[in-house]
């Protein structure tokens, strides 16, 4: 009799985060968090339209272009950012439908790493950790910073593969 490998907690919930993903109607990002205590799972959401309402499949992306100056190497550059702004981001509905009592001490698994706003919001929450897969480096040094700041454990899950048929093509 063989017995079968036991995933790590980190794999286990990183999975169900993917799993999530999979009800986003996001033409750009699928995107699935979820909300852990201890080892219960408490919440889980993914990236949309705001309930009731068309989402981008049905009524198109709603784009709104963002410029902002970095300092890269003590020179000023411009760096476009290019957001839909008709979704209410996986990390933002996870807070809208978790109680601040359940979030104190918590652990958030999201398939993508949160972009600023998100990350500003999660360091309001009263998490102690965010786990992510894929990188949004558009935000990663000022999240990074941000999340080390507020005493928030802030990693990247190396080496992980989502489950098979989660994957959906991110564009930027």
């Amino acid at each position: 009799m063989s017995t079968a490998v036991r995933k790590d907690w980190d794999t286990y919930f990183m999975d169900i985060a993917y799993m999530v993903s999979t009800r986003s109607r996001c033409m750009r990002r699928h995107v699935g968090s979820v909300l852990v205590q201890g080892k219960k799972l408490l919440g889980t959401a993914y990236n949309g339209a705001p309930m009731g309402l068309p989402d981008c499949y049905e009524a198109g992306c709603m784009i709104a272009e963002e410029v902002e100056l970095v300092n890269v190497d003590g020179k000023e550059q411009v760096l476009k950012k290019q957001r839909c702004i008709r979704t209410i981001h996986a990390e933002q509905n996870l807070l809208l439908f978790t109680d601040r009592i359940d979030r104190e001490g918590s652990v958030v698994y999201v398939t993508d790493e949160p972009c600023w706003t998100c990350a500003n919001m999660l360091a309001n929450s009263g998490i102690k950790e965010v786990v992510f897969h894929r990188a949004y480096p558009k935000d990663t040094q000022k999240v990074t910073r941000l999340m080390e700041q507020m005493g928030i454990t802030f990693r990247q899950l190396q080496n992980y593969e989502p489950p098979q048929d989660t994957i959906a093509p991110v564009s930027n």
